[in-house]
């Protein structure tokens, strides 16, 4: 990674390219979300749903999309799929040309604009420009903290200090994955070309914490909610004896294999050679790796999920962009196989019934999921417009959304022990309430049906399964003590 002194020179010229490469495929990308026809998914609504009530954190995640959400279809008085789902493009967008100006600092106009077209042809963006995610909502915060530790390093003014550590905090408030940046920052310091000082790193904390501070007191006053759902995902760390079952070692293959997917299979084969033999790029490394090592870490010892890492590749594309600037060939071979990945998804979604000789649909699990709603919503007012109680997350998450207009009340069944979900630690059924209810799914011990009960199956995410609707005494189902 080049150091100050080494720094090219101002390079003028790729913001107007760049920006224009954004526009259009931004444009693209909202117009083909607006004939988007898959419901959506469970985290999804479940966002929706926070962005309804302004709060400085929520059961699972921390606050920001909640925010972003509700301030969109606020805006627009809309809360329909397209407007839910609108913002990431735009996110992505600019994300791109953070990251497009980090990479001008640092090796020049040409590569910024390389660097733009990679992160938006990248398939990871492909998919979270779909769909609305805290990846998504953190990426912008995490390339500006990464692009004021670059102007850090250059003249060493706290400000810029100041400014990566409110923009890591923001990601923060996003992720908790932002914490990768600090981790990024204290290893980049190992080498005389990324040290910062102890004043500076001072007043980068100082701002991270700031900005974090709402996060971390609603999480006190709320049983540590999200950290215990973070500990939660990563299961070995709640076992008593994690090691009796052994190493994952398919989970960790499956893991890495799938960076090749994400990260797109030309890049993905880059970065590791860039990995392998760094060559002055090490200060760039210290914000790719420990994501990576961390999450292979956790799939070799439990479960990851492919998108655990994605904040590694915030650096690492610029990163991989200038190593392949001197094989052109392959840069364009990278770009294209992802753009032919990138083109295919949204495309997907306009037909999502093809299943490509599967037994279900590619994308059933983001089909059938209102239609169970609208069904239930009907038997629920069919017998006087009762309340309607579930168990299970991903329905109580689309009756929520779905039933959003219909006036009808929407509980989760009361925990009998620390709540699982956002349903239950916020719209558990109240230990008060009385008269019937709709029950979706077996009746608990000591419940007994007031009318005659039905079974409902679904299609696409659902296909397959089947789920009682029982009206019952509501009092029955209160939990114990």
């Amino acid at each position: 990674m080049p150091t100050a002194a080494a720094r090219p020179p101002e390079v003028k010229g790729w913001f107007g390219p760049a920006l224009v490469l954004v526009l259009s495929v931004t444009a693209l990308r909202w117009l083909l979300l607006a004939f988007d026809r898959t419901d959506l998914f469970v985290d999804e609504s479940q966002y929706w749903l926070w962005g309804q009530h302004f709060e400085f954190g929520y059961y699972s995640k921390p606050p920001l999309i909640g925010w972003v959400i509700g301030a969109v279809t606020g805006l627009v008085g809309s809360d329909s799929p397209f407007w839910v789902r609108m913002p990431a493009a735009g996110l992505h967008g600019v994300t791109a040309l953070i990251l497009a100006a980090l990479a001008a600092r640092l090796w020049g106009g040409a590569t910024a604009i390389w660097t733009a077209a990679a992160w938006l042809s990248l398939p990871m963006v492909a998919v979270a420009s779909l769909l609305i995610s805290t990846d998504t909502v953190m990426a912008p915060f995490f390339a500006a903290a990464l692009l004021f530790h670059r102007r850090l390093l250059e003249d060493g003014r706290v400000r810029w200090a100041l400014a990566a550590g409110a923009m890591a905090g923001m990601a923060f408030l996003a992720k908790y994955a932002a914490v990768y940046f600090l981790i990024g920052v204290a290893l980049a310091a190992l080498w005389p070309a990324g040290r910062i000082g102890w004043r500076n790193g001072a007043a980068l904390l100082g701002a991270f914490l700031l900005v974090i501070s709402p996060n971390i007191v609603w999480n006190l006053s709320n049983r540590l909610a999200t950290v215990s759902h973070t500990l939660d995902n990563i299961g070995w760390v709640r076992e008593e004896a994690p090691l009796e079952t052994g190493l994952n070692l398919a989970g960790l293959a499956e893991f890495l294999g799938s960076q090749f997917g994400v990260f797109g299979p030309v890049f993905f084969g880059a970065l590791i050679l860039v990995t392998v033999r760094p060559r002055g790029t090490v200060g760039m490394l210290a914000f790719v790796l420990p994501a990576l090592t961390v999450v292979s870490f956790q799939a070799l010892m439990d479960r990851a999920y492919a998108n655990w890492a994605a904040s590694a590749y915030l650096a690492a594309t610029p990163l991989v962009v200038a190593s392949l600037m001197l094989r052109p060939l392959w840069l364009r071979v990278g770009i294209g196989v992802n753009v032919v990945i990138a083109l295919a998804l949204p495309l997907l979604t306009l037909v999502p019934e093809v299943t490509l000789g599967r037994d279900k649909p590619i994308l059933s699990r983001y089909l059938g999921r209102s239609d169970l709603s609208r069904e239930i919503i009907a038997l629920a007012e069919a017998q006087g417009r009762i309340p309607v109680v579930a168990g299970n997350r991903d329905i109580l998450a689309d009756l929520f959304y779905t039933g959003r207009a219909s006036g009808l009340a929407f509980y989760a069944l009361p925990p009998s022990g620390r709540p699982l979900n956002h349903y239950e630690q916020r719209h558990a059924l109240p230990d008060n309430a009385t008269g019937a209810v709709l029950v979706i799914g077996d009746l608990p011990a000591g419940c007994m049906s007031l009318a005659a009960g039905q079974t409902l199956t679904g299609t696409g995410t659902w296909s397959g399964k089947r789920f009682a609707a029982t009206v019952t005494e509501a009092g029955c189902l209160h939990a114990p003590g």
